[in-house]
């Protein structure tokens, strides 16, 4: 299999992995993580377990990667074109955590609602959409 088709293979795969892994915490459902995120009601830990678990398996896997010298599924590793922190990168998280405090989703617990036909995470995913749009048409005028 050639190292683009292994990329997509394997990229689907994580991404099924990742959404049965927010199914089944129970973090595709905005109510467990506003438990975590508002502190107004009482505080439900379930989110920080979930972190945890997602970094037992990363760092060892950003170790295993890094002494393997390449990705398993790729030539060579993609690193970001600009790694500078600047307005638009601040504006931007501002805003994600500001939503995501808010709706209780951000994006791949979103697209787990979505698939189960959940109308409020439809609604975001479309809001997203819009909301990409948008940005993309102002960067171009400016």
């Amino acid at each position: 299999m050639s190292d683009s088709r292994l990329g997509i293979v394997a990229g689907a795969a994580s991404g099924l992995l990742f959404g049965a892994g927010l199914l089944l915490s129970g973090m595709a459902s905005p109510a467990n993580v506003l438990g975590f995120l508002d502190l107004s009601q009482p505080w439900n830990p379930m989110l920080l377990w979930v972190m945890l678990g997602a970094l037992s398996i990363t760092l060892p896997g950003f170790w295993l990667m890094r002494r393997r010298g390449r990705p398993f599924a790729a030539a060579s590793f993609a690193a970001p074109a600009c790694a500078q922190v600047d307005r638009r990168l601040l504006a931007g998280a501002a805003l994600f955590g500001v939503g995501w405090g808010i709706g209780g989703y951000c994006p791949g617990p979103a697209l787990a609602g979505a698939a189960l036909a959940d109308p409020t995470a439809l609604l975001l995913l479309a809001s997203m959409l819009v909301g990409a749009w948008l940005a993309d048409r102002l960067r171009s005028r400016a």
